[in-house]
């Protein structure tokens, strides 16, 4: 199935990992360390009748809170748009978790993380920022993209689209038990957009 298909078709906690695994990737330019989202990967891990919505709420305020006092300059106030687009994953993540509630913010964060990805990849440099290439929307609509080079896609674009496909599949397919490798799959990924900020960062010394 397609990215798209798979927003669609799954399940409060499939579309709760989603949304917090862009988020978890995108934690580099937050300010954030490895393990600030770690306790709300935890609240999707527990059994449903020992977690609640307000485990998550709580949770979520605590994350706000931690990156928000790390964050320096209010986001309106900063100059770097992929920062920006994570500040606005974050504020959006929302406090219940229904399906509906959560639908709308995984398919969110997914169109935020791939601009993210495609705004820090140098090969990418040139290209206008101001909205997702066509060629993006039509691959989220598309087949679920074989290993190797996308069509149209830089590889850290290209990668990042993997990820959020193969998250969605693990914890739709496994549901509670695939979300240990939904988060090493993520974990992979925020080490990938990490090393790409340090570069950037060094070269703008």
């Amino acid at each position: 199935m397609s990215l798209v298909e798979l927003i669609a078709q799954a399940d409060e906690r499939g579309l709760a990992a989603s949304g917090l695994a862009c988020l978890d990737r995108c934690v580099p330019l937050l300010g954030g360390d490895d393990e600030v989202l770690r306790p709300l990967w935890g609240s999707l891990a527990e059994d449903s009748a020992h977690s609640s919505d307000g485990d998550w709420a709580e949770r979520l305020e605590q994350a706000r809170g931690a990156l928000g006092a790390l964050g320096g300059k209010a986001a309106e106030d900063t100059e770097d748009e992929a920062a920006l687009l994570a500040r606005r994953m974050l504020a959006a993540a929302p406090a219940a978790r229904s399906a509906a509630g959560v639908r709308q913010w995984a398919d969110a964060c997914s169109v935020a993380s791939l601009q993210i990805h495609r705004l820090l990849d140098p090969a990418e440099d040139a290209a206008p920022a101001d909205s997702l290439p066509e060629a993006l929307d039509s691959v989220r609509a598309g087949a679920s993209p074989v290993p190797g080079p996308v069509e149209g896609m830089s590889p850290l674009v290209a990668g990042e689209l993997r990820r959020q496909i193969t998250v969605l599949e693990l914890v739709t397919g496994h549901g509670r038990a695939g979300l240990r490798q939904a988060l090493e799959v993520s974990t992979e990924g925020r080490r990938v957009l990490r090393a790409v900020v340090s570069r950037r960062a060094r070269g703008r010394v």
